[in-house]
């Protein structure tokens, strides 16, 4: 059953609990498991699914889909709002405020002044429009990851009042335009997000990304980290905004024991973590490096379990 339209995210636990993913013993492959494979836990689940390995997964609530907001066939949002109807999922679009081509991307300044003088407003608008027109739930993100420094996204690292009001005017758009949907603001969840917090008028859910990389681990801490240990802090730094949370990216990556241990975590931790509503992989490989030279991890469910050197 849908969640209630108003809130795609439904606030109470699912009691379906769905078996853990098999973890093979000896040397670790990267080999492809059935499509529909779930963490076990209550917590509402969904992903970023490009090549739908879970298309027939049942116990999956949430289809999230990436958009930029320039040189796109927006009526495609129609093909995603079909998807998601016939499996009863809530849809979450993260509008990126550029264009997939890397050759003709805006800079950080030109988006900051273009969106103060009020030159994206009609593109936001004519993107609301057609979320207007969907039969599905609907939460947007916009601008996510705003308080990351490390260069991959255009509209990250300004000065918060600077975010804030781009934010509020974008996002002040689409509450005009879409009866009944819900804003996620979604920070990286680093100890300076709290300055970027454009106010609950225009947070309906607050939005975390968390990644686990088994090889970045034992290289930085000397030990495998668990979700709750990476979570954890950024939820602390979440929670006090009184909004419900998603991991609205969520991916890991390292040997059987590793990827089973954030499996039996990710969607099991509803006491630890009560204000958790809802968790959302991203299945498919990384875009873009991760730093110190440990390249792309590929998050795809089947392709997470990699063989790791004591």
């Amino acid at each position: 059953m849908l969640p209630p339209r108003m809130m795609p995210f439904s606030l109470q636990r699912r009691t379906v609990v769905m078996g853990m993913l098999a973890a093979g013993a000896g040397m670790a492959v990267a080999l492809r498991p059935s499509p529909g494979s779930v963490p076990p836990g209550l917590i509402p689940f969904g992903a970023y699914d490009p090549a739908g390995d879970f298309a027939n997964e049942t116990d999956f609530n949430i289809e999230h889909i990436f958009l930029p907001w320039e040189d796109v066939a927006i009526n495609s949002l129609f093909d995603a709002d079909r998807y998601a109807l016939a499996r009863d999922r809530a849809l979450l679009v993260t509008l990126e405020p550029w264009t997939w081509s890397r050759s003709e991307r805006n800079t950080p300044g030109a988006l900051r002044a273009g969106i103060a003088a009020g030159d994206y407003d009609a593109t936001m608008r004519s993107v609301c429009e057609v979320l207007a027109a969907l039969e599905s739930p609907v939460t947007l993100r916009w601008g996510q990851e705003m308080d990351d420094n490390d260069g991959q996204f255009i509209w990250a690292g300004w000065q918060p009042q600077d975010f804030i009001a781009a934010y509020r005017r974008m996002m002040g758009i689409a509450r005009d335009t879409v009866p009944g949907i819900n804003l996620m603001w979604s920070p990286l969840g680093h100890e300076g997000m709290t300055a970027y917090y454009p106010g609950d008028d225009y947070v309906d859910l607050t939005g975390l990304s968390v990644f686990g990389l088994q090889a970045w681990d034992r290289a930085y801490y000397n030990r495998d980290r668990s979700f709750a240990e990476v979570f954890a802090p950024r939820y602390d730094g979440a929670v006090g905004f009184g909004k419900p949370i998603v991991v609205a990216e969520l991916g890991y990556s390292g040997d059987a024991a590793y990827v089973a241990d954030w499996d039996n975590q990710v969607r099991s931790l509803a006491a630890q973590f009560p204000a958790l509503v809802g968790v959302v992989y991203f299945n498919y490989p990384e875009v873009y490096d991760w730093p110190q030279g440990f390249g792309r991890p590929d998050w795809r469910i089947g392709d997470r379990v990699v063989t790791i050197a004591s």
